[in-house]
């Protein structure tokens, strides 16, 4: 049987054209933390040089360079680059631009997709920071040996007595301007990934009036991350439409290794985030 191709509403390619505008004219790059030579400028806030330690890398690379544009509800990619998103939306998580390559691969940068970009020579795309001037490969090198080290969090990273969300992506009432390609939720412990699956998540379409009738359910995949178990990652099975959404998991899915569960689980479901695509909440 022939496949039939669903053609995209004139909403959905209004909102399309506007994220590649907002893309191409608020990401050129401006050398702002870079000297000359595309080394990030003297020491990070809290002292001492660029080492190959994930609290390093954003405190002199990510947070200084890359948040001129990879930041906000429309960071282009979804991939927000600030101190609370990067790492759960960086290590395991699959590129938007390339599918079949992590962002960052922990033990291999050359199949990282981070290091592609740094380094100009993705399949696709443009090399980063957007239009230059470049990191020195003095400094990609730095990112690269704590790619090869393992990618780990930080060193210093002391771990969280208890289970909560600590990053989200889309955030709290975000207001996109087109479908994300995932949903993402970082924890601050491992997850018992056992019991997670597509039945214990629940992504719906909010109608805008209670006249509107009953909320949509949206089919999703979930899935783990090896490489950050801290990490639920949820993948909408078709673009989502405008309008208002919310992600919920039964309370019973989400737990820590130790059976740890979320703060005030005692009812059967939990909200993780609620966004909008193209309207106001």
């Amino acid at each position: 049987m022939p496949r039939t191709r669903t053609m995209p509403t004139r909403s959905m390619l209004q909102m399309s054209m506007l994220a590649a505008s907002i893309a191409l004219t608020a990401c050129a790059g401006n050398g702002d933390g870079l000297d000359a030579g595309g080394r990030p400028i003297g020491d990070g806030p809290g002292g001492g040089p660029l080492t190959a330690d994930f609290a390093s890398i954003q405190e002199h690379v990510f947070t200084p360079i890359c948040t001129a544009c990879h930041a906000g509800a429309n960071a282009p990619q979804g991939l927000r680059l600030d101190s609370a998103n990067s790492y759960d939306l960086l290590v395991g998580i699959r590129s938007s631009e390339a599918s079949s390559i992590q962002r960052v691969k922990p033990g291999d940068p050359d199949h990282s997709y981070l290091i592609q970009k740094l380094e100009g020579r993705a399949s696709v795309g443009a090399r980063m920071p957007f239009g230059g001037p470049y990191l020195d490969q003095a400094t990609i090198d730095v990112i690269r040996q704590w790619i090869t080290d393992g990618a780990q969090r930080s060193s210093t990273a002391a771990a969280k007595p208890s289970l909560a969300v600590a990053s989200m992506s889309p955030a709290a009432n975000d207001v996109l301007v087109e479908s994300p390609t995932r949903l993402v939720v970082g924890f601050t412990r491992e997850l018992d990934r056992s019991r997670l699956d597509a039945g214990s998540v629940r992504l719906t379409r909010l109608q805008a009036s209670p006249a509107g009738g009953p909320s949509a359910a949206i089919a999703v995949e979930v899935a783990s991350n090896d490489a950050n178990p801290n990490v639920l990652v949820v993948t909408p099975r078709v673009p989502l439409a405008p309008g208002r959404y919310t992600l919920r998991v039964r309370n019973e899915a989400i737990k820590g290794l130790s059976g740890e569960a979320l703060p005030g689980g005692d009812t059967s479901e939990s909200t993780l985030m609620t966004f909008s695509i193209g309207v106001q909440p």
